[in-house]
């Protein structure tokens, strides 16, 4: 047996870049992205195969392990520390513009106990100089057994080619868990969801985007090879009914267009969306 896989759990604040950063190994969007905080509610899987070797990787949700404030927070909590068991490396994710050193001290303390290697990576970079970052890491160095630190960027594709190569010395002989052409753990069903939620983050405020559900309750896939699609949004407040539709049904045909289109370029195929609006 040559194949060899490795496991790794991609933790950091909200708004680090993690999202980004898995999209933009696997190559695909996975994960949605919105400058919103718990953007990315569950694990989510991403895989990415070099020769002989796969790398799965795990997106968690925006890391506090410290605080659980509420419900939906001990969930996420729930979510984030899976996927950092289930993997065998840990890529700390650092916004380089906003680094707080006393909250990233706070969280390495938590991380450390597990005993596992972290990579720390500052994201961001080509915002900010490196000579900024410099003083940032011989602290941490000083205080934490660190495996290595990067910096990228990864909406501009900068530093990622140098991770991959480097994760790729941690592989183990092991038989592969995910096919050749598989990326992700998730279906297609389950993406279209996620781009629908994407879409209300981005058009919606406030609590509303945290307090509904999506259910997706028809795909098909039709004899032009077009996709029909239809999505209902449960909502647990009829206050939230009438903001989604918008005045004359405005914001809900923004959400709808943004959404369709996003599913179209992921899906590589035309897409007919219908929407609506139900309360619990």
């Amino acid at each position: 047996m040559t194949n060899k896989i490795i496991k790794i759990a991609i933790v950091g604040k909200t708004n680090a870049g993690k999202s980004t950063l898995i999209n933009k190994i696997v190559g695909e969007k996975i994960s949605i992205q919105n400058k919103k905080i718990n953007t990315t509610q569950v694990t989510i899987i991403g895989v990415k195969n070099i020769r002989e070797t796969q790398m799965i990787f795990y997106d968690t949700p925006g890391s506090n392990f410290l605080k659980t404030l509420n419900k939906q927070s001990k969930n996420l909590k729930i979510n984030l520390w899976s996927g950092i068991d289930e993997s065998d490396i840990i890529i700390y994710l650092i916004d380089a513009k906003t680094v707080n050193i006393n909250f990233l001290f706070e969280q390495l303390n938590k991380l450390q106990e597990i005993r596992k290697k972290i990579i720390i990576i500052f994201n961001k970079i080509d915002l900010i100089s490196n000579k900024n970052i410099l003083p940032l890491i011989s602290q941490i160095d000083k205080k934490y057994e660190i495996d290595s630190f990067f910096t990228i960027s990864a909406k501009k594709n900068i530093g990622i080619n140098d991770l991959l190569k480097h994760i790729k010395n941690f592989s183990y002989l092991s038989e592969w868990i995910f096919n050749k052409d598989e990326i992700t753990n998730k279906d297609d069903k389950f993406i279209i969801r996620e781009l629908l939620r994407e879409s209300m983050l981005t058009y919606l405020h406030k609590e509303i985007p945290y307090n509904l559900n999506i259910e997706t309750t028809h795909y098909k896939i039709l004899k032009n090879k077009d996709i029909k699609i239809k999505q209902k949004i449960f909502v647990n407040e009829a206050r939230y009914k009438k903001i989604i539709l918008g005045k004359k049904g405005e914001m809900i045909k923004k959400i709808r267009e943004d959404s369709q289109k996003k599913m179209s370029q992921i899906l590589k195929r035309k897409i007919h969306l219908y929407l609506e609006i139900l309360n619990v």
